[in-house]
């Protein structure tokens, strides 16, 4: 019962048995003391025991370090007692990994008054066994592990008892003895917070509270019980306990006492969890006062003071104000401590953090591996502390796109956390995390999932199941899953996002804006647009209340809101939203920064998309020289940019030079991916598309089978990605003239996008006309018909009523009514097409000559020459105004 108790960390139980486990302590000591004479030498002891296959792992990733054990350890002189102990647990419990271990105890290194032991036959009940018995959280270290001959599932590993002498148990021994104060039961608190155990340090206070006997005992309890909740992500209960504390203070202390000046650091820290940046600016601000009246200007906690208004204000994207106060508080730090300090590391971390959201990638570097060396000096190997440094220092790896050192970072991390922490540890469910995202961007989504759905499985039994830190593995997996074009999967986790975000925080939670802004991306990539725009509609109402008008966060409310206006063909909303977000950027961030060349970007689609490319160029340039100057010269953002800027050339006829440019794009992707990525897909299909349109088929053939090979390997078969791969070979073979194989590829696209998507899918009605237009060139005008109508109620379903690709449909039925002769019908749809586009697209729109050019065809077939002159003139005008000299619609 008592073992169970210490190993469940069951607080009542042990409360209540306190008494028990000090006087059986105390009797190992005496019985110790009387049989030393019996162990002048070193002898060995066994135990046997059955693990989980996941604590079995963690033991076995313990190799060559320390081992505790939580509980009074019975061992026994006879290895055949160990052996049928063992041997019944492994028949009793097939899940179970067997362990037989081998202790070997030096008596030199035993002291008695921390690890005694006994031999105790005479109070045992099987005096047979040769039972000695340790006493509670006897360290070993971890020798040999070796699997038995004889059987798979059994494993002896080797222990060697250790005492204060061995550097790594003094050195964590120090570490701990410095990190947590007090004696008896509140120790054993703070202990269990340091190592994530959340619920049973709640379990302990509360027990504690009820037998507290003075104010002073309670308001320490309540100060605990708050950081308990703050460890739980129940950041609302954290601040009333803290109000708790304030309120017992205030009764006997002046209201300039640095002890208030804490509890107003903690009900500021809070609030600032809960997103309520002004509550959190007001508490810590009158702590400050305090502070800065009652201690010396250098004292340590002047200096925590000042971290966390920088931690404030880093969180408010107000980057200058936190790195004033960082700054500030690492000048008292450099002046109080001695240079290897931990605390000093923290400051080094700290402003790196700053310097890494500013964008100053490589000062973010130096800061970071400033703090590491201190820590290394510092700490014992494996302390979770240098985890935390090696992901630091990862992090910006990554977002400098250097994978492979990000991955290499991680990793070591969690070398580091999976040694220095229990295995449900809620930091070792971050560093899985943090690997998944590596596996995400370099687009291993299956290894991104795997990393990811471990961190849910930690997060899970490590936390209260509607904890806020569950919500950024919720959020990990649903972006994966859209990745894969599983779009069901992501609603599903995106939802329990959402859900979570209502119960936990506050309804004006900025947070909440980023759950509906995710769910808005789902619908967006499903082409649901009127539920895209109502969510991101959502995601901009709840940002613009919790934060200040030129916010960050409302940029990507701003640009997601402008994506969905431009693919439905709204161009002048679409424009009017980015350069909405474009101007907070301006204001907000250094001419450099990279968020501002992709807003650069987002304008030049918009440009782009109506055909107006000299602008389109000019705001493509821009990001480039922003992107050139930020990032090292193989980013995958800079070949991203290389892909825009040739697809205006593409678009402006310059194939020469836009095949250069992929080219620069590709050559990127080849250094920097793996060589089945999606994005070296993209990459093959662009240079396809150019040869395609020099009528080099050979060449456009070569690189869509290539980007179809590794469509195919990495994405799943219903991914509208695997639909377009096959819709552009599909192309080529009806350029070629070889319409069987046309169709056949288009009939693959078709049945992706009826599996992918609804039959509103725009994917769907991109293979019912690509199917058309092979039938119209074949002269079966009956089935280009049906085709080209299925794809016009296909687009009606999906696109407001005038949107561009309406407009483009309605020129297809019209050119089969032409074919066949039937003018009135043919001219009927034609207006209809000149119609909307009319209304939808700027005045020198290329797609209106289309337009004009089809209206004048027919007239000239009808013989009414005045007419059909009328509309070619149009056409002749609007291409001069419009397109460049040399582009192909001008020279033929």
């Amino acid at each position: 019962m008592l073992n169970r108790a210490l190993r469940s960390l069951d607080m009542e139980a042990m409360i209540k048995m306190g008494f028990f486990i000090r006087n059986l302590h105390r009797q190992l000591e005496q019985v110790h003391k009387e049989q030393s004479g019996a162990y002048m030498k070193t002898f060995i002891v066994y135990r046997g025991q059955g693990l989980t296959q996941q604590d079995f792992d963690h033991l076995v990733d313990t190799k060559g370090g320390l081992l505790s054990f939580n509980n009074f350890l019975s061992t026994s002189t006879e290895q055949q007692v160990a052996m049928e102990f063992v041997e019944r647990v492994m028949h009793n419990n097939n899940d179970r990994v067997g362990v037989l271990f081998i202790m070997t105890i030096d008596p030199s290194k035993v002291s008695p008054s921390s690890t005694p032991f006994a031999l105790i036959d005479d109070h045992s009940a099987i005096k047979s066994e040769k039972e000695i018995l340790f006493s509670m959280h006897t360290v070993f270290r971890v020798a040999e592990v070796t699997q038995a001959v004889n059987n798979s599932n059994l494993w002896q590993i080797q222990l060697t008892l250790t005492d204060e002498s061995d550097r790594q148990l003094a050195a964590l021994t120090y570490r701990i003895r410095e990190e947590i104060d007090g004696t008896g039961w509140y120790r054993m608190g703070q202990l269990m917070l340091k190592v994530g155990h959340f619920n049973q340090a709640e379990e302990l206070y509360n027990e504690l509270l009820k037998n507290a006997s003075s104010d002073n005992e309670r308001a320490h309890i309540y100060h605990m019980l708050g950081v308990t909740k703050n460890g739980q992500g129940q950041y609302k209960e954290a601040s009333s306990f803290y109000e708790k504390v304030l309120e017992i203070s205030r009764i006997t202390l002046p209201e300039d006492d640095p002890t208030l000046g804490n509890t107003y650091n903690n009900i500021g820290l809070a609030y600032a969890n809960m997103g309520d940046y002004s509550k959190a600016r007001e508490y810590y601000e009158k702590s400050h006062k305090i502070l800065e009246k009652a201690l010396l200007p250098n004292h340590p906690d002047l200096g925590g003071s000042y971290s966390s208004l920088g931690t404030m204000y880093n969180a408010m994207h107000d980057y200058p104000r936190a790195f004033e106060f960082f700054e500030k508080a690492y000048h008292i730090a450099k002046n109080t401590l001695p240079s290897n300090h931990p605390d000093l590391a923290i400051c080094y971390n700290n402003i790196g953090q700053v310097c890494n959201a500013m964008g100053h990638y490589l000062k973010a570097l130096e800061f970071f591996e400033e703090a590491h060396e201190i820590l290394v000096k510092a700490l014992p190997p494996n302390h979770p502390d240098l985890g935390g440094s090696y992901e630091s220092i990862g992090g910006v790896y990554d977002t400098i796109g250097d994978y492979p050192k990000a991955l290499q970072f991680f990793k070591k991390a969690h070398e580091v956390l999976e040694k220095a922490l229990p295995p449900n540890h809620p930091d070792l469910g971050g560093s899985y995390n943090n690997i998944g995202g590596i596996y995400e961007v370099i687009g291993d989504y299956p290894k991104a999932l795997q990393f990811f759905e471990k961190a849910h499985t930690i997060l899970e039994k490590a936390l209260p199941p509607i904890h806020i830190d569950l919500r950024g593995s919720y959020n990990s997996i649903g972006r994966v899953y859209n990745a894969m074009g599983d779009y069901s999967k992501a609603l599903e986790y995106f939802e329990k996002d959402l859900k979570i975000t209502k119960i936990t925080l506050p309804s004006n939670h900025p947070d909440l804006g980023d759950s509906y802004n995710n769910i808005g991306e789902v619908y967006n990539a499903m082409h649901d647009y009127p539920k895209a725009l109502k969510f991101f509609g959502k995601a901009r109402k709840k940002t613009k209340k919790a934060r200040p008008p030129n916010h960050p966060d409302l940029v990507t409310r701003y640009q997601n809101l402008g994506q969905v206006c431009n693919t439905i063909g709204d161009y002048s909303k679409a424009l009017q939203f980015f350069e909405k977000a474009h101007k907070i950027l301006e204001k907000a961030l250094p001419q450099n920064d990279l968020d501002l060349g992709h807003s650069c970007n987002n304008i030049a689609e918009i440009y782009k998309a109506m055909r107006d490319y000299p602008k389109a160029l000019e705001f493509y340039e821009k990001a480039h020289q922003i992107l050139e100057k930020a990032l090292p010269p193989n980013h995958l953002d800079l070949g991203d940019s290389y892909n825009r800027i040739g697809g205006v050339f593409k678009a402006m006829g310059d194939y020469p030079k836009a095949l250069q440019i992929f080219q620069k794009a590709y050559q990127i992707a080849e250094k920097a991916l793996p060589t089945n990525h999606p994005d070296l897909s993209g990459s093959y299909n662009n240079i396809g598309r150019v040869y395609n349109a020099m009528g080099n088929y050979s060449k456009a053939l070569e690189y869509f089978e290539k980007d179809l090979e590794i469509t195919r390997k990495t994405l799943p078969s219903n991914h509208p990605d695997l639909g377009d791969s096959y819709n552009s070979i599909g192309v080529v073979y009806n350029a070629m003239g070889d319409y069987s194989k046309a169709l056949q590829f288009f009939k693959q696209a078709r049945k992706i996008a009826k599996k992918a998507m609804p039959p509103s899918y725009s994917d769907l009605a991109t293979c019912y006309n690509n199917m058309g237009q092979v039938y119209n060139v074949m002269g079966d005008f009956l089935k280009a018909l049906w085709f080209f109508e299925k794809a016009h109620k296909t687009l009606e379903k999906a696109l407001p009523p005038n949107h561009p690709d309406l407009s483009g449909s309605y020129n297809s039925i019209g050119a089969v009514y032409n074919a066949m002769g039937n003018y009135p019908k043919a001219l009927e749809l034609f207006g209809q097409a000149c119609k909307i586009a009319e209304k939808a697209l700027p005045p020198n729109h290329p797609d209106l000559v289309i337009c004009y050019n089809n209206m004048g065809q027919v007239y000239d077939d009808m013989g009414d020459y005045a007419k059909a002159s009328e509309f070619f003139e149009k056409a002749r005008k609007t291409t001069e105004n419009t397109l460049p000299p040399n582009h192909s619609r001008r020279t033929n």
